[in-house]
């Protein structure tokens, strides 16, 4: 495998010659800012006095080969001694710099991209050149997130065509790293969410290395759901790897489950979607090239789309599975990439859990074989798997899910789990909630119906993803019978006061798990 910066990817530039620059020793302040990068500088220093720094202003800090754009927030004289500057959490994990450090501090360059973003707006069509500009600018940090809300928004609905996803596409990949592979295929397998407790990966991925063919899966973390696929498999394994990291657990184990962002897959698409979410313009064209960057840059050659349909997934109806499926179709030979996509149900969580460490361990039933696995996960991920087999060239059509249950019964698909796992730095059992309460039927009758995204949104409630213990056992699925007093669902959380949260909002939706008269 060799991997590194495509072309126009992000470069720490030469500061100390830059009009304007000044050196500073580098403070960690030990704040959590969430994703965004913070500079802080005090108000009676050169940064403000001489250099004109006000809160708002984009600084570049470069300690070294590396560097970081990060917003300014001025402080009170006094919070920082003379000579000093600080970095928010975000900031200082993206600069890797040692605390008391050297640095160099500059006004950002503007983002001139972002002309192109306007004439986005009033309806001019963005070629390649221009998605690399605005692209390769947000990956740097360029962008405000104001700026990163217009982009988004000028590029939801119908308002991009097939050769603008395209050009879309390619400025993601451009922006960030990207993986070659000794020998192909190279399967991988996506889902485009919105459907909790979906994590067929932690089973798909050792079964298909189990049969020998290459998937070196890189996933994201949650932003706004309970879990992320890195989010649950970091409960049983460590999912930071670097490059050569990741590159000798597939050469030993066939596959590797590791987030991507370790990587510097894609970056400015985990920017975009950061925005995205709350705004809920996961629009098309977006989630095409958000997904594909990734597959492309990750050097995989055959993926399987799973696009789960239902009232409350992403999804919602075979209409808009079969437009996004067109979508996928039309963009992906652009980049010879062979894809496959597959329609399933979005009606309902898959398995049991929701969260990340309840997620875990529904996977981790299904691959040993308990006799309390669940049912649905097992028969979703075999069938997976099996079309994988079949897009890889290891199962011939129509006899890859045979393959895939012949390998998970005989426990070989366990075996490569516990193997990928102790090869990315250990097998570890996922944590257990010191708090939890339950749902009950308020009457007897049969589930007809399940609100998928305020589930989730109980379980993030709870704490999900970020307390991994957190989340929702989910017992009542579609059809169940259920008598009065019967738990429907049972909340897990890390503190007194995430399990008072999710509860009050369960109580405020009484509707989550619909109950109508039995058959």
């Amino acid at each position: 495998m060799s991997a590194g910066n495509a072309a126009g990817a992000p470069q720490a530039p030469a500061m100390p010659d830059r009009p304007g620059a000044f050196g500073a020793a580098l403070r960690r302040m030990g704040i959590d800012s969430g994703h965004t990068a913070l500079l802080y500088v005090a108000s009676d220093s050169a940064a403000c006095t001489v250099h004109g720094f006000v809160t708002g202003s984009k600084a570049e800090v470069v300690a070294g080969e590396s560097s970081v754009i990060a917003q300014v927030n001025v402080v009170t004289p006094g919070l920082l001694r003379a000579g000093e500057a600080a970095l928010s959490e975000a900031a200082w994990a993206r600069l890797g710099a040692p605390e008391g450090a050297s640095v160099h501090i500059a006004a950002a360059p503007p983002a001139r991209s972002f002309a192109l973003v306007r004439s986005k707006i009033y309806g001019q069509a963005l070629d390649r050149e221009d998605a690399s500009a605005i692209v390769g600018e947000i990956a740097r940090g360029l962008y405000a997130d104001i700026e990163i809300a217009s982009f988004i928004t000028a590029c939801a609905g119908q308002r991009l065509n097939v050769d603008e996803v395209a050009a879309l596409t390619e400025g993601m990949v451009q922006a960030g790293s990207r993986l070659a592979w000794p020998r192909t295929p190279v399967a991988d397998k996506h889902c485009v969410g919105g459907l909790p407790g979906n994590r067929t990966t932690l089973v798909v991925v050792p079964i298909v290395a189990a049969c020998g063919l290459l998937i070196p899966k890189t996933s994201s973390r949650a932003i706004t759901s309970p879990a992320g696929t890195a989010d649950a498999m970091e409960t049983l394994a460590p999912v930071t790897l670097g490059i050569a990291q990741m590159r000798r657990v597939v050469e030993r184990e066939g596959g590797c489950i590791v987030w991507g962002g370790a990587v510097r897959l894609s970056p400015a698409d985990d920017i975009l979607i950061r925005v995205a979410r709350p705004l809920d313009f996961d629009g098309e064209a977006s989630l095409v090239s958000s997904v594909l960057s990734k597959k492309i840059a990750a050097g995989s050659s055959h993926v399987l789309i799973d696009i789960p349909v239902g009232p409350s997934a992403k999804v919602r109806t075979p209409g808009a599975a079969a437009a996004l499926a067109r979508l996928f179709h039309s963009v992906a030979p652009m980049f010879g990439l062979t894809v496959r996509t597959v329609e399933t149900d979005g009606r309902q969580p898959v398995g049991s859990g929701i969260g990340p460490a309840l997620e875990a361990r529904d996977a981790l039933a299904v691959l040993r074989r308990a006799p309390d696995a669940p049912a649905d996960l097992r028969a979703r991920a075999l069938m997976l798997a099996g079309q994988v087999l079949e897009l890889g060239g290891k199962a011939a059509p129509g006899a890859g899910l045979a393959m895939a249950r012949d390998v998970l019964d005989s426990g070989a698909a366990c075996r490569k789990f516990e193997a990928i796992c102790e090869a990315q730095g250990g097998l570890r059992t996922p944590p257990v909630a010191a708090f939890r309460q339950e749902l009950c039927a308020a009457r007897a009758g049969r589930v007809v119906a399940i609100d998928n995204r305020r589930l989730a949104r109980i379980a993030k409630l709870a704490g999900a993803p970020l307390e991994a213990a957190a989340g929702v056992l989910f017992q009542a699925p579609l059809g169940t019978t259920v008598s009065r007093g019967q738990p429907l669902l049972t909340v897990h959380a890390a503190s007194p006061g995430a399990l008072a949260r999710a509860m009050e909002y369960v109580r405020m939706h009484e509707d989550i798990v619909a109950i109508g008269e039995e058959a």
